[in-house]
């Protein structure tokens, strides 16, 4: 089996992740491997879509080799385990700022003795093989991703304490969110924002976890950050960017052929 997008990470190996907000059929998935992408996660904090379609998503992905993360609403704990359940094989917590946030999401998201996730029977990642219980929780447990989002001022301040957290595998700065809270709405590469970053990393880096940076689309900043020590997890599509790039491509390609007949 192809290492897992953590192992990857951890081994310094680029993997490229696509958003899912529009899509709602697995034929997403198919494009995205067809493309070379390693991960899609599907946004449930910005879109409509159900626990359902982001499950089926997440399961097809990880059938056709990617991995499927999804990001829960914020503080929709309830949903983590049902996504689990449904075959994703990461879940991306927005807004974690404190480590009891991060507890309660590794709570949900892992089995005992790290959490407090309810058993079940059987579980898509394993095939729906029977196991025996100890041994498709453990199991379970090894293929899931915990990532966290810091996305606030009280996020980078926690990040040491959040990364200590047994359970959590990923520190993800969302540089979006970040740059608005700490007063720099629209420039992710502010000074401030760049600092709060580092430390972020840093703090990862101590406990023994990986950071990945988010919302950063300069590749230059970006390799700076991966040479600072962040994990290369490069978030290169949105589908609703690609599809609004590229509707407005085609009509700029269009009008400029076009010769109205005389």
């Amino acid at each position: 089996m192809r290492p897992s997008v953590l192992e990857q990470l951890r081994a310094g190996t680029p993997v490229f992740g696509v958003g899912i907000r529009n899509a709602r059929t697995t034929e997403i998935v198919r494009m995205a491997r067809t493309a070379g992408f390693g991960v899609a996660w599907v946004d449930l904090e910005h879109s409509s879509m159900s626990i359902d379609c982001a499950a089926q998503i997440a399961a097809s992905a990880c059938d056709l080799g990617l991995e499927g993360w999804v990001r829960t609403p914020e503080r929709d704990l309830g949903a983590i385990g049902r996504l689990l359940d449904g075959g994703a094989s990461g879940i991306i917590a927005p807004r974690v700022e404190t480590a009891d946030d991060a507890r309660a999401v590794v709570s949900a998201a892992r089995f005992p003795p790290r959490g407090s996730r309810s058993r079940i029977g059987l579980l898509p990642q394993s095939g729906y093989r029977r196991l025996a219980a100890a041994e498709l929780m453990q199991s379970a447990d090894e293929v899931t991703t915990v990532n966290v989002l810091l996305e606030s001022r009280d996020g980078v301040r926690n990040a040491d304490s959040i990364a200590a957290v047994d359970g959590v595998d990923l520190l993800h700065v969302g540089m979006n969110d970040l740059s608005t809270d700490l007063g720099h709405t629209g420039e992710p590469t502010h000074p401030e924002v760049m600092s709060a970053c580092l430390s972020v990393i840093t703090a990862a880096r101590r406990r023994g976890k990986a950071a990945v940076v988010g919302g950063l689309h300069d590749l230059t900043v970006l390799r700076e950050m991966v040479r600072a020590g962040a994990a290369p997890l490069l978030l290169a599509a949105i589908d609703t960017d690609i599809l609004a790039s590229g509707l407005a491509q085609r009509v700029l390609e269009w009008r400029a052929s076009w010769q109205p007949s005389l």
